[in-house]
């Protein structure tokens, strides 16, 4: 079987709108070998490897053999250099310009492993918005968070992470991804409040400040309050899906909408705009900086 991939999917509803409905269209295929066709592709968000990453994660679980085929060489590039197609027998190339976070799956009980690639991948790139070490460690917990709930609530076997830095974009974002397939936050949710929820109202309320799901020593929330704020002012953008609810916050404003198909599990999308000379501090903290509260 060969599975064309379209070319420019990139980390918008619509891309996440159709790798969703591709997931649903392939996922239930067993004991096949599954070639994916890369000829179409110019262009690869590389962030979404983290997603691609799943799905090839999904459709492994069939016993299918995955192989992949006519990759352009300005792809074949990125993906070396982000690890992604490292197991497909393709060696790796250094990143000279420091544009990629490498390709990562994390088992649920790679706590330690996580926090590094968190620390070494994300906040010690060089052009990050300057920050304190209780900011960057308020961070890294944040983000955490999303590997907690993946690992309590997900039920899954691994947490994908992936990202990409655009330096010659005016905002020079910086995409980063993590991915889980398991139960959906709209699952969690609507059982928690015991009736049937829309999945981007029950994303809306896991995205609100003190809201939880967690009874006893049980993670549950997103946990994205410090980041939600420092995206706030460094002008970035926060995406997650989760079954067939997509969220975006982007200045100011919240979009939500609801996808064709349902993901089950979750997906989390950060934008940090990487063309801020600002520096950051939690507002309990005794700097004359620019704060995050």
């Amino acid at each position: 079987m060969v599975i064309t991939i379209p070319n420019d999917i990139k980390s918008e509803f619509e891309g996440y709108d159709y790798i969703i409905t591709w997931i649903n269209k392939y996922k239930d295929v067993k004991n096949t070998e599954i070639i994916f066709d890369f000829s179409r592709v110019t262009f690869l968000e590389a962030n979404l490897c983290a997603l691609i990453g799943t799905i090839f994660e999904i459709i492994e679980t069939g016993k299918n053999k995955i192989s992949l085929q006519n990759i352009k060489p300005q792809v074949e590039i990125i993906l070396r250099k982000n690890e992604f197609l490292i197991p497909f027998g393709f060696s790796k190339i250094l990143d000279n310009n420091g544009t990629v976070l490498i390709y990562k799956k994390f088992t649920p009980n790679d706590d330690l492993g996580f926090n590094n690639y968190i620390t070494t991948q994300l906040l010690k790139k060089p052009q990050f918005p300057s920050h304190s070490d209780k900011l960057g460690k308020e961070i890294t917990r944040n983000i955490f968070e999303i590997y907690e709930n993946a690992r309590t609530h997900g039920q899954c076997d691994f947490i994908h992470t992936c990202g990409q830095f655009y330096p010659k974009k005016p905002d020079k974002p910086l995409h980063f991804t993590i991915v889980d397939k398991g139960v959906n936050i709209k699952q969690n949710v609507s059982a928690f409040f015991n009736i049937d929820l829309n999945a981007a109202d029950a994303i809306d309320w896991a995205m609100k400040k003190g809201n939880t799901t967690k009874t006893g020593d049980t993670s549950g929330g997103l946990g994205l309050a410090v980041i939600f704020e420092f995206i706030k002012l460094n002008k970035g953008k926060i995406q997650v899906i989760s079954s067939d609810g997509f969220y975006e916050y982007k200045n100011g404003n919240v979009t939500k909408k609801r996808l064709g198909s349902i993901f089950e599990g979750t997906i989390v999308n950060i934008k940090f705009n990487l063309n801020d000379l600002n520096h950051y501090s939690l507002g309990n903290e005794d700097e004359y900086f620019e704060n995050i509260f």
